[in-house]
């Protein structure tokens, strides 16, 4: 009987602790992606408030719009953690940063062999932020191409690997 307290008692110390490294970690996992909450009380921003309570519990495509600088992002992120998906990966993706010669093995992945240099098997961001939240930013800067590759996938959530004959479904098609 006291080997089983003792045991139990173990088990709740480690719960609680494991509680407690977990809180930590979120505190700082958010003090490292900056403030997440929209700030603004004029009816512009009530506007974006409200709207972003209509998409975030959805299970949609949301396509925000808007110059440089405008916080498209931060809308992005806002929609992120208030939606059921927030558990799950946020990734941020600046297209017009990606390397044209490798944008396709980045946002879909490849198969080993698929090209000089693929000597592994290669996730594509679709597939890591599966089930959470991909925010692409500067789509028009990608080719026609990865642009129709793109449409595809946000209308049947398919995604082909480069080197890859079969397209596969992601486990949910959630992404901003």
């Amino acid at each position: 009987s006291d080997v089983c307290s003792s045991d139990l008692l173990l088990k709740i110390i480690e719960k609680r602790d494991l509680k407690n490294r977990n809180q930590a970690l979120q505190s700082r996992l958010s003090a490292v992606e900056g403030p997440s909450v929209l700030i603004g009380k004029s009816p512009s921003m009530a506007g974006v408030h409200r709207l972003i309570g209509t998409v975030a519990p959805s299970d949609t495509t949301v396509l925000i719009l808007g110059e440089t600088g405008t916080g498209k992002e931060l809308a992005a992120r806002t929609i992120w953690q208030q939606s059921k998906r927030a558990d799950a990966p946020f990734i941020p993706v600046n297209c017009g940063a990606l390397s044209e010669n490798l944008v396709e093995s980045e946002l879909f992945g490849h198969r080993k062999g698929a090209f000089t240099g693929a000597d592994r098997d290669h996730k594509g961001l679709f597939e890591v932020a599966n089930g959470g939240t991909l925010f692409l930013d500067e789509v028009g800067e990608l080719n026609k191409n990865i642009q129709v590759k793109l449409l595809r996938f946000l209308e049947s959530g398919e995604i082909r690997r480069v080197g890859e004959s079969e397209p596969f479904r992601t486990r949910s098609e959630e992404h901003t």
